[in-house]
């Protein structure tokens, strides 16, 4: 089949930003005194709007979050991503491919930053108005809030929008949204790609891709995987 819309995640699918975000995330928990690691906090985290992080942080540690918290961490993560960022190998090429196809952005992550990122690489034409976050929202992923808000901002039926995740939360917020689900494991965070793969398979999506040269709109078919590694 074909599709009316793909519709991406942004971080570990456009941006390569997975371990810079958590790298600094795991520094400024430690800094307030709830000592945290790196895979602590990509375990525990990942794929979540800041508001469920914030609740799964206070119920971890059984207290709040210092009021001025979100802020000094942004002031962290943005010196850790201007030591240098960059798109996901072969983002850039595989949207070129795309033409006419319409394609959106649903994330957890702020919307600013989105953009910020985007205009960064060279990559803001792809998208347009048509970045969509859950940033502020009290149902992110894994909710399918945030992907259904994608298509009906693109005016097409969920059931026809190819969606492409690398996390199993976001995964399972796409599928819950009735979408054919890629799951992507090129990103720099996935040490153990075919492992990250399974766990996709796990969560249910429909294919899984190692790299962007693997994801054809108009060849992807039901249930045969993309990618066997």
């Amino acid at each position: 089949m074909s599709y009316a819309a793909i519709i991406f995640d942004f971080d570990g699918v456009i941006a390569d930003s997975e371990v810079r975000a958590n790298l600094s995330l795991s520094e400024s928990l430690t800094a307030v005194g709830m000592p945290t690691t790196y895979d602590e906090s990509l375990r525990d985290y990942y794929g979540h709007n800041w508001q469920e992080t914030q609740r799964r942080i206070e119920k971890r540690f059984g207290r709040p979050l210092p009021a001025d918290f979100r802020e000094q961490h942004r002031e962290r993560a943005r010196s850790r991503f201007m030591e240098g960022f960059d798109p996901v190998p072969g983002v850039p090429g595989f949207l070129d491919t795309l033409g006419a196809v319409s394609r959106a952005i649903a994330s957890s992550s702020r919307a600013e930053y989105i953009g910020w990122a985007l205009g960064l690489f060279g990559l803001d034409h792809h998208f347009g108005e048509h970045v969509y976050s859950a940033d502020g929202w009290d149902r992110g992923k894994p909710f399918p809030d945030i992907y259904l808000a994608a298509a009906k901002g693109l005016g097409v039926d969920p059931a026809a929008c190819l969606a492409i995740e690398d996390s199993p939360t976001g995964a399972a917020a796409a599928i819950a949204a009735g979408m054919t689900v890629v799951g992507f494991c090129g990103a720099g965070h996935i040490v153990d790609r075919a492992a990250h793969g399974e766990m996709l398979r796990g969560v249910g999506v429909h294919q899984v891709a190692f790299a962007f040269t693997e994801i054809s709109i108009a060849a992807i078919r039901e249930p045969s995987p993309l990618g066997s590694g």
